[in-house]
């Protein structure tokens, strides 16, 4: 048992044993290190001003993504690289990136130019990036700025961002990886005591043993949502048990049915995994809310916070994928709609944890749609997410699941509609009137800052109606324009 957390940071392996249990990354750069370039803006992972970057092995490799500092508890930083803005320049010389972001004028007050540079720092590391104006506004979606304007930012990311990588952090890259590699020592981590402590423990069979042993300890992951309950619910969470050091929780496997996911996979970590099962879900995931955020923030996590909304929830729901939880020594898999039974409640023993997901794969005669919809485009919660998934032979639908979150107090398939579906053919408009109508019989929506009762109930058939236009492939029919605005702005740069 390990009693401190060790990082890199400079090239040299920081250790800290006075780590409390949801002290925060920014805290400990701003007020113990004094390392003020970092700012705290929103404190909720909004508005990305106290975005840094963690660098970790990625299958062998050195990679670094960003994450909100402002909610990123200091012992998650255990293993890490940690990059700060004071980090990038050399001597007299600035970083490429924050070279282009003068030379292009991107920063007025300043305030937010922390974060952006940090979140290109990590575009700039990013070998696999397509360089594009798409890809710059979908890597800088987690920055806000309220005085520059954004085109400069942007055209100082296409200036820097798509060319040779030179920096002091890709010369000592090798020796980077040996250090980190080094930290990861696969000892159980727990500094406190009984009554006040945070735990990373190192195995999936002592993070089931801790979380039985206490059961009313809480679990985080990339602590996206977790980190909100400290910075603006004011919560007291004495006992923290992360499990982003429980070995292989990371791992995504491709089967041939399907696409198993630890616990501790982020939205970064499957994204492409889950686009590969359709194109509807890589871009769902794109949206879930920014970079720093997917880069965080867990699958697993996001469906075993409960969320009525949940975004990634109702999507797999229409899949029918399958969840996978502990108790102690006693394993068990439960269908994934099983595990919402009411608001705030899930079917979840108390110490009991998720461990895995299964997500099939669609077979030659289903298909699939999902839609969001949200005020702002990117980086928001959902009003209305519908997912569909229905079987057919010989243009006719055989079978329907379709799943809804943010109209109702849990993620929820729609069992009338469904029904109504059967025998429906998605190319003959008047075959399906019947299950719009069930619809009413499925929700009855709530209403919020979000969206209006009314307004999710009109949204919840308008969708429903589109995926089954697509869905018929009728000549002609124009559904979406989000791919010829990102075209034409691609063109035009």
């Amino acid at each position: 048992m390990r009693a401190r957390i060790r990082f890199l940071h400079r090239g040299e392996t920081v250790e800290l044993a006075d780590v409390g249990p949801t002290e925060t990354v920014l805290d400990y750069l701003r007020l113990r290190r004094g390392l003020v370039g970092t700012k705290e803006g929103c404190g909720e992972g909004d508005c990305g001003a106290c975005t840094v970057a963690l660098g970790r092995v990625v299958n062998g490799r050195l990679t670094y993504r960003p994450v909100n500092s402002c909610i990123q508890f200091l012992g998650m930083l255990d293993g890490a690289e940690l990059v700060t803005v004071e980090d990038l320049a050399e001597d007299d010389r600035l970083h490429p990136v924050q070279a282009a972001m003068v030379a292009c004028h991107g920063s007025q007050c300043g305030f937010c130019t922390p974060g952006f540079v940090m979140s290109l720092f990590t575009l700039y590391h990013s070998p696999d990036a397509t360089p594009s104006r798409r890809t710059v506004t979908d890597w800088l979606a987690g920055n806000l700025c309220r005085c520059t304007g954004y085109r400069p930012i942007v055209d100082a990311a296409l200036t820097a961002c798509f060319d040779t990588v030179e920096d002091r952090f890709s010369r000592r890259a090798e020796e980077t990886v040996a250090a980190l590699q080094a930290l990861d020592d696969k000892t159980d981590v727990l500094i406190g005591d009984e009554t006040r402590f945070f735990a990373a423990p190192a195995s999936v069979d002592a993070l089931a043993r801790l979380c039985a042993e206490h059961p009313d300890a809480t679990i985080v992951a990339g602590a996206t949502d977790v980190g909100l309950w400290v910075t603006k619910q004011l919560r007291e969470l004495p006992r923290i048990v992360w499990i982003g050091r429980v070995a292989d929780f990371d791992a995504v496997e491709e089967t041939a049915g399907g696409v198993l996911m630890g616990a501790g996979a982020s939205f970064a970590d499957t994204q492409d995994h889950m686009a590969r099962i359709d194109p509807d879900l890589g871009e769902l995931w794109r949206r879930i809310g920014s970079k720093q955020v997917r880069a965080s923030g867990t699958v697993c996590g996001n469906i075993a916070n409960g969320s009525p909304i949940g975004d990634s929830p109702p999507a797999l729901i229409a899949l029918g994928a399958t969840l996978e939880l502990r108790h102690g020594e006693n394993a068990r898999t439960l269908a994934l709609e099983d595990f919402f039974l009411d608001y705030g409640k899930q079917d979840r023993a108390e110490g009991e944890i998720v461990t895995g997901l299964y997500v099939p794969r669609l077979d030659p005669n289903h298909a699939f749609r999902a839609f969001k919809i949200s005020k702002r485009f990117d980086q928001d919660i959902t009003a209305v997410l519908l997912a569909i998934r229905v079987t057919l032979a010989d243009g006719v639908i055989t079978e329907a699941r379709i799943a809804c979150g943010g109209v109702a107090a849990t993620p929820k398939r729609a069992g009338a509609a469904e029904l109504a579906l059967v025998g429906a053919r998605p190319d003959q408009p008047s075959s399906w009137g019947g299950a719009l109508k069930a619809l009413a019989e499925d929700f009855s929506p709530i209403g919020d800052m979000r969206a209006s009762e009314n307004y999710r109930r009109e949204v919840v058939r308008a969708l429903l109606a589109k995926a089954l236009v697509e869905i018929g492939g009728t000549p002609d029919a124009r559904t979406r324009v989000e791919g010829l605005r990102h075209r034409e702005a691609d063109h035009a740069a």
